[in-house]
Protein backbone atom coordinates (compact mmCIF):
# COMPACT_ATOMS: atom_id res chain seq x y z
CA UNK A 1 0.00 0.00 0.00
CA UNK A 2 1.52 3.22 -0.84
CA UNK A 3 2.41 5.42 1.64
CA UNK A 4 0.90 8.77 2.40
CA UNK A 5 3.11 11.96 2.13
CA UNK A 6 2.90 12.70 6.01
CA UNK A 7 4.49 9.10 6.01
CA UNK A 8 6.94 10.05 3.70
CA UNK A 9 8.21 13.07 4.79
CA UNK A 10 7.99 11.62 8.60
CA UNK A 11 10.61 8.85 7.21
CA UNK A 12 12.70 11.69 5.26
CA UNK A 13 13.03 13.49 8.51
CA UNK A 14 14.58 10.73 10.12
CA UNK A 15 17.01 9.74 7.67
CA UNK A 16 17.69 13.20 7.72
CA UNK A 17 18.42 12.87 11.24
CA UNK A 18 20.80 10.27 10.75
CA UNK A 19 22.76 11.63 7.91
CA UNK A 20 23.43 14.92 9.99
CA UNK A 21 24.66 13.28 12.92
CA UNK A 22 27.13 11.07 11.15
CA UNK A 23 28.70 14.22 8.87
CA UNK A 24 29.71 16.74 10.98
CA UNK A 25 33.41 17.35 11.09
CA UNK A 26 35.38 19.16 13.95
CA UNK A 27 36.30 22.30 12.55
CA UNK A 28 40.11 21.91 14.27
CA UNK A 29 40.78 18.97 12.27
CA UNK A 30 41.07 21.03 9.41
CA UNK A 31 44.31 22.41 10.79
CA UNK A 32 45.75 19.80 12.66
CA UNK A 33 45.84 17.97 8.54
CA UNK A 34 46.50 21.26 7.26
CA UNK A 35 43.58 21.19 4.84
CA UNK A 36 43.07 23.99 2.24
CA UNK A 37 39.27 24.85 3.12
CA UNK A 38 37.53 26.12 -0.32
CA UNK A 39 41.01 25.56 -1.68
CA UNK A 40 42.42 28.34 -0.11
CA UNK A 41 44.88 29.00 2.34
CA UNK A 42 44.13 30.76 5.78
CA UNK A 43 45.02 34.67 4.40
CA UNK A 44 42.49 34.05 1.68
CA UNK A 45 44.81 33.30 -1.59
CA UNK A 46 43.62 30.60 -3.73
CA UNK A 47 45.72 26.88 -3.64
CA UNK A 48 47.25 27.03 -7.04
CA UNK A 49 45.91 24.22 -9.07
CA UNK A 50 46.37 24.95 -12.61
CA UNK A 51 48.01 27.60 -15.23
CA UNK A 52 45.86 29.55 -17.65
CA UNK A 53 46.67 32.04 -20.67
CA UNK A 54 43.16 32.92 -20.42
CA UNK A 55 42.08 35.72 -17.72
CA UNK A 56 43.99 37.06 -14.94
CA UNK A 57 42.27 38.40 -11.73
CA UNK A 58 44.70 41.06 -9.58
CA UNK A 59 43.84 41.81 -5.97
CA UNK A 60 46.63 41.86 -4.44
CA UNK A 61 51.00 41.03 -4.80
CA UNK A 62 52.72 38.95 -2.67
CA UNK A 63 55.52 40.95 -1.11
CA UNK A 64 58.20 39.23 1.18
CA UNK A 65 55.81 36.09 1.68
CA UNK A 66 52.93 38.63 2.73
CA UNK A 67 49.58 40.01 0.93
CA UNK A 68 49.48 43.50 -0.21
CA UNK A 69 46.49 45.20 -1.42
CA UNK A 70 46.61 46.54 -4.83
CA UNK A 71 43.93 48.45 -7.26
CA UNK A 72 41.96 45.51 -8.78
CA UNK A 73 42.48 44.26 -12.27
CA UNK A 74 40.72 42.07 -14.48
CA UNK A 75 42.53 40.74 -17.94
CA UNK A 76 41.38 39.21 -20.53
CA UNK A 77 44.24 37.53 -22.48
CA UNK A 78 46.43 40.30 -21.38
CA UNK A 79 44.43 42.96 -21.84
CA UNK A 80 43.10 45.41 -19.22
CA UNK A 81 38.95 44.76 -19.32
CA UNK A 82 38.99 48.72 -18.73
CA UNK A 83 41.03 49.29 -21.87
CA UNK A 84 38.55 47.60 -24.05
CA UNK A 85 35.22 48.88 -22.10
CA UNK A 86 37.17 52.61 -22.79
CA UNK A 87 37.75 51.88 -26.30
CA UNK A 88 34.45 50.04 -27.36
CA UNK A 89 32.76 53.47 -25.73
CA UNK A 90 33.99 55.82 -27.00
CA UNK A 91 32.88 53.92 -30.59
CA UNK A 92 29.25 53.42 -29.25
CA UNK A 93 29.68 49.97 -30.30
CA UNK A 94 28.71 46.74 -29.00
CA UNK A 95 31.76 45.42 -27.50
CA UNK A 96 30.37 41.53 -25.90
CA UNK A 97 31.61 40.00 -29.03
CA UNK A 98 34.59 40.70 -29.61
CA UNK A 99 35.29 39.91 -26.28
CA UNK A 100 34.15 36.41 -27.07
CA UNK A 101 36.22 36.19 -29.81
CA UNK A 102 39.14 37.61 -27.98
CA UNK A 103 38.94 34.88 -25.16
CA UNK A 104 38.57 32.13 -27.52
CA UNK A 105 41.51 32.58 -29.96
CA UNK A 106 43.83 34.79 -28.08
CA UNK A 107 44.19 37.89 -29.70
CA UNK A 108 41.72 40.93 -30.31
CA UNK A 109 39.78 40.84 -34.18
CA UNK A 110 40.27 42.92 -36.93
CA UNK A 111 37.34 44.90 -37.92
CA UNK A 112 36.79 42.37 -40.45
CA UNK A 113 37.60 39.08 -38.78
CA UNK A 114 34.91 40.70 -36.11
CA UNK A 115 32.67 41.51 -38.59
CA UNK A 116 32.68 37.45 -40.02
CA UNK A 117 32.32 35.97 -36.33
CA UNK A 118 29.41 37.90 -35.50
CA UNK A 119 27.62 37.51 -38.29
CA UNK A 120 28.12 33.80 -37.49
CA UNK A 121 27.32 34.17 -33.87
CA UNK A 122 23.88 35.98 -34.85
CA UNK A 123 22.89 32.88 -37.58
CA UNK A 124 23.53 30.44 -35.07
CA UNK A 125 20.73 32.00 -32.24
CA UNK A 126 17.43 30.40 -33.43
CA UNK A 127 17.57 27.18 -31.69
CA UNK A 128 17.46 23.98 -33.59
CA UNK A 129 13.61 22.64 -35.42
CA UNK A 130 11.62 21.73 -32.67
CA UNK A 131 13.51 22.37 -29.40
CA UNK A 132 11.57 24.92 -27.97
CA UNK A 133 8.59 23.09 -28.32
CA UNK A 134 9.57 20.11 -26.74
CA UNK A 135 12.47 20.86 -24.81
CA UNK A 136 11.31 24.18 -23.12
CA UNK A 137 7.08 24.76 -23.38
CA UNK A 138 6.75 20.91 -22.87
CA UNK A 139 8.92 20.88 -19.31
CA UNK A 140 9.14 24.64 -17.78
CA UNK A 141 10.78 25.17 -14.70
CA UNK A 142 10.22 27.69 -12.25
CA UNK A 143 13.99 28.19 -12.06
CA UNK A 144 15.70 29.50 -15.34
CA UNK A 145 18.95 28.24 -14.55
CA UNK A 146 17.58 24.79 -14.11
CA UNK A 147 15.74 24.99 -17.42
CA UNK A 148 18.93 26.45 -19.55
CA UNK A 149 20.96 23.60 -18.05
CA UNK A 150 18.58 20.92 -19.64
CA UNK A 151 18.66 22.90 -22.54
CA UNK A 152 22.27 22.56 -22.55
CA UNK A 153 22.14 18.66 -21.89
CA UNK A 154 19.18 18.53 -24.47
CA UNK A 155 21.20 20.14 -27.08
CA UNK A 156 23.52 16.77 -27.27
CA UNK A 157 20.80 15.13 -28.64
CA UNK A 158 20.37 17.52 -31.23
CA UNK A 159 24.10 17.50 -31.93
CA UNK A 160 25.05 15.17 -35.27
CA UNK A 161 28.27 14.41 -34.02
CA UNK A 162 28.02 14.84 -29.96
CA UNK A 163 31.03 12.59 -28.67
CA UNK A 164 34.06 13.67 -31.23
CA UNK A 165 36.52 15.00 -28.65
CA UNK A 166 38.34 17.08 -31.66
CA UNK A 167 39.08 20.81 -30.74
CA UNK A 168 37.00 21.68 -34.03
CA UNK A 169 33.84 19.80 -33.20
CA UNK A 170 34.50 21.06 -29.77
CA UNK A 171 34.89 24.41 -30.92
CA UNK A 172 32.01 24.13 -33.07
CA UNK A 173 30.04 22.89 -29.97
CA UNK A 174 30.87 25.95 -27.41
CA UNK A 175 30.45 29.01 -30.22
CA UNK A 176 26.83 27.66 -30.85
CA UNK A 177 26.00 27.18 -27.38
CA UNK A 178 27.45 31.23 -26.71
CA UNK A 179 25.66 32.19 -29.25
CA UNK A 180 22.08 30.24 -28.14
CA UNK A 181 22.42 30.92 -24.69
CA UNK A 182 20.86 33.95 -24.87
CA UNK A 183 17.58 32.52 -26.73
CA UNK A 184 17.40 29.43 -24.34
CA UNK A 185 17.12 31.91 -21.29
CA UNK A 186 14.57 34.40 -22.60
CA UNK A 187 12.68 31.19 -24.01
CA UNK A 188 12.77 29.56 -20.68
CA UNK A 189 11.50 32.56 -19.08
CA UNK A 190 8.55 33.03 -21.32
CA UNK A 191 8.12 29.62 -20.19
CA UNK A 192 7.68 30.78 -16.99
CA UNK A 193 5.89 33.42 -17.32
CA UNK A 194 2.93 31.31 -18.52
CA UNK A 195 2.84 27.96 -16.91
CA UNK A 196 4.01 29.99 -13.61
CA UNK A 197 2.81 33.08 -13.20
CA UNK A 198 -0.18 32.71 -15.20
CA UNK A 199 1.33 35.83 -17.45
CA UNK A 200 1.30 36.26 -21.36
CA UNK A 201 4.11 34.30 -23.11
CA UNK A 202 6.11 35.88 -25.93
CA UNK A 203 8.32 33.30 -28.46
CA UNK A 204 10.02 36.57 -30.61
CA UNK A 205 12.36 34.93 -33.09
CA UNK A 206 15.94 36.02 -32.64
CA UNK A 207 17.30 38.87 -35.02
CA UNK A 208 20.64 38.01 -36.63
CA UNK A 209 22.07 41.09 -37.23
CA UNK A 210 21.46 42.17 -33.35
CA UNK A 211 23.92 41.83 -31.04
CA UNK A 212 23.71 39.51 -27.77
CA UNK A 213 22.49 41.88 -25.57
CA UNK A 214 20.30 43.56 -27.77
CA UNK A 215 18.47 40.35 -28.71
CA UNK A 216 18.08 39.36 -25.32
CA UNK A 217 16.11 42.70 -24.25
CA UNK A 218 14.38 41.72 -27.55
CA UNK A 219 13.55 37.96 -26.71
CA UNK A 220 12.20 39.21 -22.95
CA UNK A 221 9.75 42.09 -23.80
CA UNK A 222 6.36 42.08 -25.40
CA UNK A 223 6.78 44.69 -27.70
CA UNK A 224 10.39 43.97 -28.74
CA UNK A 225 11.65 46.79 -28.32
CA UNK A 226 14.96 48.90 -26.15
CA UNK A 227 16.70 52.03 -26.32
CA UNK A 228 20.67 52.45 -27.10
CA UNK A 229 21.79 53.33 -23.77
CA UNK A 230 19.64 50.32 -22.15
CA UNK A 231 21.25 48.02 -25.03
CA UNK A 232 24.55 49.43 -24.04
CA UNK A 233 24.52 48.84 -20.12
CA UNK A 234 23.84 44.62 -21.13
CA UNK A 235 26.55 44.61 -22.80
CA UNK A 236 29.00 46.20 -20.68
CA UNK A 237 27.47 43.60 -17.85
CA UNK A 238 28.09 40.88 -20.62
CA UNK A 239 31.68 42.03 -21.08
CA UNK A 240 32.57 42.65 -17.31
CA UNK A 241 31.21 38.74 -16.02
CA UNK A 242 32.19 37.31 -19.42
CA UNK A 243 35.46 35.36 -17.66
CA UNK A 244 37.01 35.82 -14.23
CA UNK A 245 40.01 33.24 -14.11
CA UNK A 246 40.21 29.78 -13.72
CA UNK A 247 39.72 29.88 -10.17
CA UNK A 248 35.98 30.94 -9.63
CA UNK A 249 33.96 28.18 -9.01
CA UNK A 250 32.11 27.64 -12.10
CA UNK A 251 35.49 27.74 -14.28
CA UNK A 252 37.25 25.57 -12.20
CA UNK A 253 33.74 23.09 -12.90
CA UNK A 254 34.44 22.98 -16.57
CA UNK A 255 38.13 22.38 -15.84
CA UNK A 256 37.37 19.61 -13.48
CA UNK A 257 34.83 17.93 -15.40
CA UNK A 258 36.72 18.31 -18.37
CA UNK A 259 39.52 16.49 -17.29
CA UNK A 260 37.77 13.31 -17.04
CA UNK A 261 37.39 13.68 -21.43
CA UNK A 262 33.44 14.14 -21.00
CA UNK A 263 31.88 15.77 -23.82
CA UNK A 264 31.16 19.41 -24.10
CA UNK A 265 27.71 19.76 -23.19
CA UNK A 266 28.04 17.61 -19.77
CA UNK A 267 30.51 20.13 -18.96
CA UNK A 268 28.98 23.47 -19.34
CA UNK A 269 25.64 22.30 -18.05
CA UNK A 270 27.72 21.34 -14.58
CA UNK A 271 28.91 24.71 -15.12
CA UNK A 272 25.53 26.21 -15.09
CA UNK A 273 24.96 24.12 -11.73
CA UNK A 274 27.61 25.89 -9.99
CA UNK A 275 26.75 29.32 -11.13
CA UNK A 276 23.42 28.71 -9.87
CA UNK A 277 24.37 28.74 -6.24
CA UNK A 278 23.95 32.02 -4.07
CA UNK A 279 27.46 31.80 -3.35
CA UNK A 280 28.47 31.89 -6.82
CA UNK A 281 25.89 33.61 -9.53
CA UNK A 282 23.41 33.91 -6.94
CA UNK A 283 24.76 36.87 -5.06
CA UNK A 284 23.39 39.96 -6.75
CA UNK A 285 19.77 38.71 -5.74
CA UNK A 286 20.76 38.59 -2.38
CA UNK A 287 22.04 42.22 -2.50
CA UNK A 288 18.37 43.27 -4.07
CA UNK A 289 16.60 41.52 -1.37
CA UNK A 290 19.14 43.35 1.25
CA UNK A 291 18.46 46.72 -0.50
CA UNK A 292 14.59 46.34 -0.40
CA UNK A 293 15.09 45.56 3.19
CA UNK A 294 17.01 48.71 3.16
CA UNK A 295 14.84 50.70 1.75
CA UNK A 296 12.04 49.97 3.70
CA UNK A 297 13.60 50.30 7.29
CA UNK A 298 15.75 53.54 6.08
CA UNK A 299 12.95 56.32 6.10
CA UNK A 300 15.93 59.37 4.90
CA UNK A 301 18.04 57.99 1.93
CA UNK A 302 20.11 60.97 2.34
CA UNK A 303 21.04 60.93 5.76
CA UNK A 304 23.92 59.18 6.26
CA UNK A 305 23.72 58.64 10.10
CA UNK A 306 20.98 56.71 9.74
CA UNK A 307 22.09 54.30 6.87
CA UNK A 308 25.30 53.85 8.99
CA UNK A 309 23.59 52.73 12.12
CA UNK A 310 21.35 50.26 9.94
CA UNK A 311 24.13 49.00 8.48
CA UNK A 312 25.42 47.98 11.87
CA UNK A 313 22.24 46.50 13.04
CA UNK A 314 22.60 44.11 9.90
CA UNK A 315 26.44 43.21 10.77
CA UNK A 316 25.07 42.93 14.24
CA UNK A 317 23.06 40.08 12.67
CA UNK A 318 19.58 42.36 14.38
CA UNK A 319 18.28 43.07 10.79
CA UNK A 320 17.84 41.69 7.38
CA UNK A 321 18.76 37.96 6.95
CA UNK A 322 20.32 37.74 10.39
CA UNK A 323 23.80 36.48 9.03
CA UNK A 324 26.04 39.36 9.31
CA UNK A 325 26.70 40.10 6.27
CA UNK A 326 26.69 43.11 3.71
CA UNK A 327 26.09 41.59 0.61
CA UNK A 328 27.78 43.04 -2.40
CA UNK A 329 30.85 43.70 -0.31
CA UNK A 330 33.85 41.72 -0.41
CA UNK A 331 35.37 39.39 -2.44
CA UNK A 332 37.87 36.66 -2.33
CA UNK A 333 40.46 38.33 -4.63
CA UNK A 334 39.55 42.18 -4.83
CA UNK A 335 40.79 44.24 -1.85
CA UNK A 336 41.07 47.96 -2.85
CA UNK A 337 38.81 47.97 -5.65
CA UNK A 338 36.62 45.77 -8.28
CA UNK A 339 37.24 46.78 -11.68
CA UNK A 340 33.74 45.44 -12.85
CA UNK A 341 31.86 47.47 -10.05
CA UNK A 342 33.86 50.55 -11.15
CA UNK A 343 32.81 50.53 -14.50
CA UNK A 344 28.98 49.01 -13.74
CA UNK A 345 29.06 51.82 -11.50
CA UNK A 346 29.49 54.89 -13.46
CA UNK A 347 27.87 53.55 -16.44
CA UNK A 348 24.45 52.59 -13.84
CA UNK A 349 24.75 56.36 -12.45
CA UNK A 350 24.17 57.77 -16.33
CA UNK A 351 21.02 55.41 -16.98
CA UNK A 352 19.84 56.39 -13.35
CA UNK A 353 19.55 60.15 -15.00
CA UNK A 354 17.91 58.70 -17.96
CA UNK A 355 15.46 56.33 -15.67
CA UNK A 356 14.68 58.52 -13.15
CA UNK A 357 16.26 56.56 -10.28
CA UNK A 358 19.04 59.25 -9.13
CA UNK A 359 17.68 59.26 -5.40
CA UNK A 360 18.52 55.24 -5.57
CA UNK A 361 21.30 55.64 -6.98
CA UNK A 362 23.27 58.32 -4.41
CA UNK A 363 21.88 55.16 -2.04
CA UNK A 364 24.00 52.96 -3.60
CA UNK A 365 26.42 55.20 -3.41
CA UNK A 366 26.47 55.79 0.63
CA UNK A 367 26.34 52.21 1.12
CA UNK A 368 29.50 51.58 -0.81
CA UNK A 369 31.16 54.19 1.13
CA UNK A 370 30.10 53.20 4.24
CA UNK A 371 29.98 49.48 4.41
CA UNK A 372 33.87 48.94 4.35
CA UNK A 373 34.35 50.43 7.00
CA UNK A 374 31.39 49.10 9.31
CA UNK A 375 32.65 45.97 8.39
CA UNK A 376 35.97 46.69 9.25
CA UNK A 377 34.59 48.09 12.79
CA UNK A 378 33.29 44.43 13.31
CA UNK A 379 35.58 42.20 11.56
CA UNK A 380 39.37 44.47 12.40
CA UNK A 381 41.20 45.63 9.42
CA UNK A 382 42.95 42.14 8.23
CA UNK A 383 41.60 42.08 4.85
CA UNK A 384 40.45 45.44 2.96
CA UNK A 385 37.22 45.41 1.69
CA UNK A 386 35.36 47.16 -1.75
CA UNK A 387 32.60 46.77 -3.33
CA UNK A 388 32.33 44.02 -5.87
CA UNK A 389 30.41 43.90 -8.52
CA UNK A 390 26.94 42.41 -7.70
CA UNK A 391 26.32 45.30 -5.17
CA UNK A 392 25.74 47.42 -9.04
CA UNK A 393 24.51 44.81 -10.86
CA UNK A 394 21.32 44.08 -9.96
CA UNK A 395 20.59 47.56 -9.51
CA UNK A 396 21.24 48.03 -13.54
CA UNK A 397 18.75 45.43 -13.94
CA UNK A 398 16.18 46.51 -12.21
CA UNK A 399 16.73 49.58 -13.99
CA UNK A 400 16.20 47.65 -17.43
CA UNK A 401 12.93 46.34 -15.73
CA UNK A 402 14.45 42.46 -16.15
CA UNK A 403 12.76 40.17 -14.21
CA UNK A 404 15.22 39.23 -10.84
CA UNK A 405 14.53 35.36 -11.85
CA UNK A 406 16.77 36.38 -15.42
CA UNK A 407 19.82 37.94 -12.73
CA UNK A 408 21.74 34.61 -12.78
CA UNK A 409 20.90 33.80 -16.65
CA UNK A 410 22.72 37.08 -17.22
CA UNK A 411 25.54 35.89 -15.55
CA UNK A 412 25.37 32.42 -17.71
CA UNK A 413 24.74 34.16 -20.94
CA UNK A 414 27.51 36.17 -20.40
CA UNK A 415 30.29 33.75 -18.95
CA UNK A 416 29.17 30.79 -21.31
CA UNK A 417 32.51 32.86 -22.88
CA UNK A 418 34.84 32.21 -20.23
CA UNK A 419 33.82 28.54 -20.18
CA UNK A 420 34.40 27.58 -23.74
CA UNK A 421 37.95 29.18 -23.17
CA UNK A 422 38.88 27.13 -20.32
CA UNK A 423 36.85 23.85 -22.00
CA UNK A 424 39.48 24.60 -24.79
CA UNK A 425 42.40 24.87 -22.80
CA UNK A 426 41.59 21.82 -20.75
CA UNK A 427 41.39 19.83 -23.73
CA UNK A 428 44.34 21.48 -25.52
CA UNK A 429 46.70 22.12 -22.53
CA UNK A 430 45.24 19.66 -19.59
CA UNK A 431 45.49 16.00 -20.17
CA UNK A 432 45.19 15.13 -16.93
CA UNK A 433 42.46 14.16 -14.72
CA UNK A 434 41.38 16.07 -11.48
CA UNK A 435 41.84 14.03 -8.32
CA UNK A 436 42.63 15.81 -5.07
CA UNK A 437 42.83 14.11 -2.03
CA UNK A 438 40.71 14.29 1.22
CA UNK A 439 41.63 12.55 4.61
CA UNK A 440 39.48 10.29 5.95
CA UNK A 441 39.24 10.98 9.81
CA UNK A 442 36.93 8.47 10.44
CA UNK A 443 37.46 5.27 12.95
CA UNK A 444 38.27 1.45 11.69
CA UNK A 445 35.23 -0.34 12.84
CA UNK A 446 34.43 -4.00 13.41
CA UNK A 447 31.85 -5.11 11.00
CA UNK A 448 28.40 -6.02 12.78
CA UNK A 449 26.16 -9.15 11.32
CA UNK A 450 22.17 -7.29 10.65
CA UNK A 451 21.32 -9.50 13.13
CA UNK A 452 23.42 -8.14 15.59
CA UNK A 453 22.69 -4.68 14.85
CA UNK A 454 20.94 -2.24 17.09
CA UNK A 455 19.35 0.73 16.09
CA UNK A 456 21.21 3.97 15.96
Amino acid sequence: MQKSIEENNGFINKLTDLAQKNDPIDYSLYAKYDVKRGLRYADGRGVLVGLTRIGDVVGYEVQDGKKVAVPGKLMYRGYSVEDIVHDIASRHEFGYEQCVYLLLFGDLPTKAQLDEFTSFLGELRTLPPNFTEDMIMKAPSCDIMNKIARGVLASYSYDPDPENRDIANNLRQCIELISRFSTLAAYGYQAKRRYYDGKSMYIHNPVPELSTAENFLRLIRSDRSYTQSEAEILDLALILHAEHGGGNNSSLTVHVVSSADTDTYSAIAAAVGSLKGRRHGGANIRVMEMMDDIKQNVHDWSNENEIAEYLRKIARKEAFDHTGLIYGQGHAVYTISDPRATLLRDKAGELAKEKGCEEEFNLYRIIERLAPKILEEFHGGEKKICSNVDFFSGFVYTMLNIPRELYTPLFAISRIAGWSAHRIEELVAGGRIYRPAYKNVSTEREYVPIEKRVEQ
